[in-house]
């Protein structure tokens, strides 16, 4: 009986793993190709002959992106803001869930402010309206409209706001007894112990802020000011749109949309723009389980 057990045991294994490893590669082969067509040339991306493997291999895609030191200037754009968007995101967070992890007894009133915050979550106001609002308040052309308006990240607070019920009671009280108030609760036992799903909800902060780039669109007049999100998007419509017959008079402008396709541009600009998450991503994988079980475990 035992042995037939582990006989079973072995079997429900193989295909578990077997599973894992076909939805594996169905992630990991999309993303080859792309990569694939980077480096491809524009007659082979045209006539849909690439792969797995780059065919008439180039790297004139590339160039066509990069060679602009906006690009640079955009990519410093970029860091800066998610050094100060991610911080200022993750207080926010903190500061709206901690008291919303508390029970009516300890936050009276507290169920009305979080059906208000799921409220802003379901409903929006739309797009003229928020434009109207950042104009009014004289944040047009800055780079602080790219950071204040999404400040309040109302997934990531449900989420953080159930791990800190996780918490045990009793860590509270003993720090209560102490002397310490809530603020000096919040930073002394519930953030030590959230660093896991802080980091697991920083990195996501960290995507959301790095992929951004319609904000950059409509709030930013100057190119200059750009993220690099923004400036790659302008790069690619401005190359499709040459693609499609307009006109151009620098001849190396000419030279390089003869040998380049949209299919390739765009496929360059996914993997730069993927690139920077996907070198972090490694360093905070083992965080990510933690992300996962997010307010499931209940004392």
């Amino acid at each position: 009986m035992v042995q037939q057990k582990r006989i079973g045991e072995r079997i429900f294994d193989v295909i578990i793993y077997t599973v894992m490893i076909i939805m594996a590669f169905s992630c990991i082969l999309p993303f080859i190709n792309v990569l694939s067509l980077s480096f491809s040339s524009k007659d082979a991306a045209t006539a849909g002959r690439v792969g797995l493997w780059p065919v008439g291999f180039t790297i004139l895609s590339y160039k066509y992106i990069l060679r602009n030191s906006q690009f640079f200037s955009s990519l410093l754009v970029s860091l800066k803001r998610i050094l100060i968007g991610v911080p200022y995101n993750m207080l926010m967070i903190l500061f709206t869930a901690y008291p919303l992890s508390k029970s009516k007894q300890q936050f009276t009133g507290r169920q009305i402010y979080v059906w208000y915050i799921i409220f802003t979550m379901l409903f929006s106001g739309g797009l003229v309206p928020t434009y109207m609002v950042i104009r009014e308040i004289g944040m047009m052309g800055t780079f602080w409209a790219l950071i204040i308006p999404g400040g309040v990240l109302v997934w990531n607070i449900i989420l953080m706001m159930n791990f800190f019920r996780s918490v045990p009671p009793s860590l509270e009280e003993a720090a209560f007894v102490d002397g310490a108030g809530y603020l000096r609760t919040l930073f002394s036992i519930y953030i030590p112990l959230s660093l896991p799903a802080m980091a697991t909800i920083g990195l996501f902060t960290a995507v959301a802020q790095w992929n951004a780039w319609f904000d950059g669109l409509i709030y930013l007049s100057d190119p200059t000011t750009y993220p690099l999100s923004t400036y790659i998007y302008t790069v690619v419509n401005e190359a499709s749109k040459a693609l499609d017959g307009a006109r151009i008079s620098d001849p190396e402008e000419m030279r390089y949309l003869m040998t380049i396709s949209d299919k390739t541009i765009r496929s360059a600009q996914v993997f730069l723009a993927a690139l920077p998450i996907l070198l972090v991503y490694p360093f905070l994988q083992k965080y990510f389980m933690t992300g996962i079980k997010l307010g499931g475990v209940k004392e």
